[in-house]
């Protein structure tokens, strides 16, 4: 039980370390979100993570994806991932999801709790989306997803989202993990 509490402590002790890192620099914006997203098609099932800014929360997790989930009247967001390999363990963090410009429907709030406890924020602009794909930012262009409702994309599809991506400014990193392999989502 001791060793538990010291991997959870740690693991949370890691993660804001991470945030805090992330909050720190006002340099770079995302540019405002331009197109209004259709919230009932949008946020609705599974989309699968082809792409992302490496960070050490996400260090071994490949087949990426993030189910919208209804409970009643509110949005989940639930993120999950497979450890090492798409067989491998999976790790999952949810939370509520909460539209800041309903109408527009482009920048969310969505409270996540790690380890069950752990309260962690995230505020996610939707930069561009278009039939099956959208691409996904932090307001400070820190983190970015990339997420098709395909698991295993086209490399043309690959090339022009991360082409998009650098459009927008964002001259970090981008890895793209193993995905599911066919018959496997």
């Amino acid at each position: 039980m001791k060793s538990r509490t010291l991997v959870l402590a740690a693991g949370a002790v890691l993660l804001l370390a991470g945030c805090a890192s992330m909050a720190g620099s006002k340099d770079v914006r995302a540019p405002e979100p331009a197109k209004r997203i259709d919230a009932a098609a949008h946020f609705t099932g599974r989309w699968y993570e082809i792409g992302r800014t490496p960070m050490k929360l996400t260090d071994g997790c490949v087949a990426g994806y993030t189910d919208y989930l209804r409970d009643g009247d509110k949005l989940i967001q639930r993120d999950g991932c497979r450890s090492g390999t798409p067989a491998g363990k999976e790790k999952v963090v949810a939370g509520p999801l909460k539209i800041l410009n309903p109408g527009q429907n482009n920048k969310v709030q969505v409270n996540y709790r790690l380890f069950g406890f752990v309260p962690v924020g995230r505020t996610y602009w939707f930069l561009d989306h278009g039939d099956g794909w959208f691409i996904m930012s932090t307001p400070d262009l820190k983190l970015v997803n990339l997420y098709t409702r395909d698991p295993r994309p086209s490399p043309g599809v690959v090339a022009d989202l991360t082409a998009r991506t650098k459009a927008f400014g964002y001259t970090g990193e981008l890895e793209f993990p193993e995905v599911f392999p066919p018959g496997q989502r």
